[in-house]
């Protein structure tokens, strides 16, 4: 049984007949059965047994599948990145619960991937998972914005430990953070992004797209459109005031394809991607 990754080594699954019971009793994910939530669970996942979004970038395809599959028994859906562009990509689209950073990457070092995360999602957890162990490294790993720092070889248990940790400690903010089509809302910030470009919205512009993605995937008609960004006192408003907002809004965000006319209605907002 595997219980823990080292560097530059295949991952094996090796099981003792005679332990068998020992060790399902121990993990019993590996066997079959439910796993069920624990006292260390943070209370992002008791919630109606809400997975853990978990994005994991790491060239190293045997260490990934060993984590992936690991973390997957326990409660977790893990994306694997084998680039730094692959996963800028990801995270711009949907944004995951935390994200787990190798330092040396194909295409660019972690660090700078971190600081980059941080420049956009402060509060979204990230955990560096790598061989380098220098007191330097360490330190510059946390001067760049990282949360945990795991030297491997690592234990599956202690890593998925410190992530119950940290999203305990994170779970009441991720939802600050709103996104569709790599369109992204930080609410606490109240700033927009639309791809790794920050963009500049009027109030009315912002309360309007607001509106859309705290309501993905439904119709909203423009009355209700009105009446929560403009009528909230009751007085008139010109229809045509919404038209001109919504037209600038999409000049803005780059004429995206998830912001849909509902002709004669209304409005949608969708991921299309």
């Amino acid at each position: 049984m595997v219980n823990s990754v080292e560097a530059g080594l295949p991952a094996m699954f090796i099981i003792n007949y005679k332990m068998q019971d020992i060790l399902s009793f121990r993990y019993p994910a590996f066997f079959g059965n439910k796993i069920g939530f624990t006292e260390h669970e943070p209370e992002v996942l008791r919630k109606e047994g809400k997975m853990i979004d978990v994005y994991y970038i790491e060239d190293d395809e045997n260490i990934a599948q060993t984590v992936k599959a690991y973390l997957e028994q326990h409660n977790c859906s893990v994306s694997v990145f084998t680039t730094i562009a692959e996963a800028k990509k990801a995270i711009t689209n949907n944004l995951p619960a935390i994200a787990l950073v190798d330092w040396n990457m194909p295409d660019g070092d972690g660090d700078r991937f971190c600081r980059w995360i941080r420049s956009r999602w402060q509060e979204l957890p990230v955990v560096f998972l790598t061989v380098r162990s220098g007191s330097s490294d360490i330190v510059s790993g946390f001067q760049n914005g990282a949360d945990d720092y795991v030297v491997k070889p690592f234990e599956l248990e202690v890593l998925y430990s410190r992530i119950c940790a940290l999203l305990r400690r994170s779970g009441n903010v991720l939802g600050q953070y709103l996104t569709c089509d790599g369109i992204t809302i930080d609410q606490n910030g109240m700033r927009v992004f639309c791809g790794e470009e920050e963009i500049s919205l009027s109030q009315p512009e912002y309360q309007v797209l607001l509106l859309f993605m705290k309501n993905k995937g439904k119709t909203i008609p423009r009355e209700k459109l009105l009446e929560q960004v403009w009528d909230s006192n009751g007085n008139f408003v010109n229809n045509n005031t919404l038209t001109v907002t919504i037209k600038r809004l999409r000049e803005k965000l780059h004429q995206p394809s998830c912001l849909k006319t509902v002709r004669s209605f209304g409005y949608r907002m969708e991921d299309t991607l």
